[in-house]
């Protein structure tokens, strides 16, 4: 990770203050150590969010679908070597999730530790994905967590304080079904970037270490074809759920694995959507780009 770093020209300083930060705090259970699937590319995002992390600062990554909000938290936990942590807000969930509950285990009532004070014991880095979909009132438990305190209080049980390498990354979406507007207590508590949309440049960046097989050509199409749908869904001819970069990497898998091409991208994108006048819409534009007769033989070089 550190070498990929580099390649993105990160800043010498903040890779010399990250490699530090990784001898300080080493690990010892390296099971939730995880080598992520993709790289983010974009080195000003890179050096915002190491320096906010260096500086003990919770993140908070905002931004419209298909900006790598997810890879870029998951990137982050590998590149400062710490246990990484998922938690997935939905509308039911509540405190005892996150910090724990009371359980039953050998004829005693035990407690049983939840994901944000296991992090906050090990050290390690707790993603909280699409934070705005959650309530306020399991929120609300996060406060202590993520402000000068650095602290839990577990009633019935002892304060817990924060390990010195705990970060806290939290990324929001917009405009998705069950979102909300974030409460002011608790965006206070993140230091924000902005995730700006995927270039050109960056995403046949990704398409090139990610397949390095797909010939450069066919490649240079799907990256152009991506770019235009996005330009559809900006222009409002088509709704959000068309543009999907996880999907079109999915596609992509799909076809090296053998898959039709046309195929693969109805599975990967077109059928994200369940209007049939968008996915006529999305067809055609995959036919301007993919010809009907490409084969994964000829995609792939084989």
């Amino acid at each position: 990770m550190l070498d990929f770093l580099r390649e993105q020209k990160v800043s010498e300083t903040l890779i010399r203050e990250l490699e530090h930060f990784r001898n300080r705090y080493p690990v010892n259970d390296r099971q939730r150590l995880a080598t992520p699937s993709y790289l983010y590319y974009g080195k000003d995002i890179w050096e915002q969010a190491l320096t906010a992390l260096l500086c003990g600062e919770n993140l908070l990554l905002a931004g419209s679908k298909a900006t790598g909000k997810n890879v870029l938290a998951e990137n982050l936990a590998t590149a400062f070597g710490r246990p990484r942590y998922n938690i997935s807000f939905h509308i039911n969930m509540d405190a005892t999730y996150m910090i724990g509950t009371d359980t039953f285990q050998n004829g005693q009532v035990t407690f049983r530790p939840g994901p944000v004070y296991q992090c906050a014991t090990d050290g390690g880095f707790c993603i909280l994905d699409e934070i705005n979909m959650a309530r306020n009132e399991a929120l609300a438990v996060l406060h202590s967590v993520l402000d000068f305190r650095r602290m839990i209080d577990v009633p019935g049980y002892q304060q817990i304080s924060l390990h010195e390498a705990t970060r806290f990354i939290a990324t929001m979406n917009y405009g998705y079904a069950g979102t909300r507007e974030l409460n002011e207590a608790l965006a206070s508590r993140f230091v924000i970037i902005q995730t700006p949309e995927i270039s050109e440049e960056n995403l046949n960046n990704l398409l090139v270490r990610s397949f390095p097989k797909l010939q450069k050509k066919y490649r240079e199409q799907f990256v152009a074809l991506f770019i235009d749908i996005n330009k559809k869904c900006e222009n409002g001819e088509l709704t959000m759920k068309a543009l999907d970069l996880r999907g079109l990497l999915d596609a992509l898998k799909l076809m090296e694995a053998g898959l039709a091409p046309r195929t693969a991208l109805d599975m990967g994108i077109t059928n994200k959507t369940f209007d049939s006048c968008e996915q006529e819409v999305i067809r055609d534009i995959i036919a301007g780009r993919i010809s009907g007769k490409l084969t994964t033989a000829t995609l792939f070089g084989a």
